[in-house]
C-alpha cells in the first residue's frame, strides 16, 4: 500500500526513474540487447548503409552497426556522467564544508581557488586543461571535474554557514563534541539533501559536457562508441548519411531530458521547503 501511495503521489518521478532504470540496463546489457554484435568491428561491404530491415539505425563509413553503437556507447556516456558527478560531488561538498565551518584562513583559500576557476567559462576552461592532458575520455572527466566542483563548495559552505551558528551546535561544541563528529552529525546532514538534489540535475549537463569534448576531439577517441564521438564522425556525412547524426543526438537528447526530469522530480520530494 505503502508503494502504491508513493507512486501515485509522485508519478512523474516514478515514471522518470523508470526510464532512467531502463537506460542503464541497456548500457549494461548491451551484449544482449544488440544480440552480440560487436561495436567496434566494421565490414566496409555494408558502409554508410541507410536505416533498414538488417541494420535499423544504419550503418557507419566503416560498415559499423549504429544501433550497437548507441547502445554501446550509453556504457561510456553513462559512466564518464557518473563518474565526474560522484568526483564534483563528493569533493565539492568536503572542502565547502571545511570551508564554511572552519572559516578564517581554510575558508579563504578554498573560496578564492574556486574563485579562480569560475573566472573562466567552464567549458574553455576543460578544452583547455584536456587539450594540455591529451585527448581521452579519463583526461576528459578530470577536466570537467576540475572545473564543476567549486558549484557545490559554494553550496555546501553556504548552507553550513546557515548553522554554523546555531544554538545546538554551540551546545555540542561546548559539551565537548570532536570535530569529525560535529561535521559528520550536524554539518552533513543539514547540507546532504540539497547536493543530492543538485548532482542528480547535473547528471544530465555533465553529460553534455563530456559528449562536447569528444565532439570538439578533446575528449574519447576512435573507435570507442561515444554519442559525442559519433557525432563528430557523421558530420561529414551530414547531408548524404544524416542518420549518422541523428541517432546519436537523438540517443544524448533523450537521455539528458530522462535525467533531468528525473532530478526536478526528486527536487519534488527532497525539497523541505515543500513539506
Amino acid at each position: 500500500m505503502k508503494k502504491k501511495s508513493f507512486l501515485r503521489k509522485y508519478p512523474t518521478f516514478a515514471f522518470f526513474l523508470l526510464l532512467a532504470v531502463l537506460i542503464v540496463l541497456a548500457a549494461v546489457f548491451a551484449p544482449v540487447v544488440t544480440g552480440g554484435v560487436s561495436p567496434t568491428e566494421g565490414n566496409l561491404t555494408n558502409a554508410v548503409m541507410p536505416p533498414g530491415k538488417d541494420h535499423i539505425f544504419g550503418t557507419d563509413k566503416l560498415g559499423r552497426d549504429i544501433f550497437t553503437r548507441v547502445i554501446y556507447g550509453a556504457r561510456t556516456s553513462l559512466t564518464s556522467a557518473f563518474t565526474v558527478v560522484a568526483i564534483i560531488f563528493s569533493a565539492g561538498t568536503l572542502l565547502g564544508i571545511l570551508a564554511g565551518y572552519f572559516g578564517g584562513l581554510v575558508d579563504t583559500v578554498i573560496m578564492r581557488i574556486s574563485d579562480m576557476m569560475i573566472a573562466f567559462p567552464g567549458l574553455v576552461l576543460a578544452i583547455a586543461i584536456a587539450g594540455i592532458l591529451g585527448p581521452s575520455v579519463k583526461n576528459a572527466i578530470i577536466a570537467i571535474s576540475l572545473v564543476s566542483w567549486t558549484k557545490y563548495a559554494r553550496l555546501a559552505r553556504s548552507l553550513v554557514l546557515k548553522i554554523r551558528n546555531r544554538d545546538f551546535v554551540a551546545a555540542a561544541i561546548v559539551t565537548g563534541s570532536k570535530t569529525p563528529y560535529m561535521l559528520w552529525k550536524y554539518m552533513l546532514p543539514n547540507t546532504i539533501t540539497t547536493l543530492i538534489i543538485t548532482a542528480a540535475t547535473d547528471i544530465g549537463s555533465m553529460m553534455l559536457e563530456l559528449a562536447s569534448l569528444s565532439f570538439l576531439g578533446f575528449g574519447a577517441k576512435a573507435p570507442t562508441p561515444e554519442w559525442g564521438l559519433m557525432l563528430n564522425e557523421g558530420r561529414a556525412y551530414m547531408q548524404s548519411a544524416p542518420w549518422l547524426m541523428v541517432f546519436p543526438g537523438l540517443a544524448i537528447f533523450i537521455v539528458v531530458v530522462v535525467f533531468n526530469m528525473l532530478g526536478d522530480s526528486l527536487r519534488d520530494i527532497l525539497d523541505p521547503r515543500d513539506e
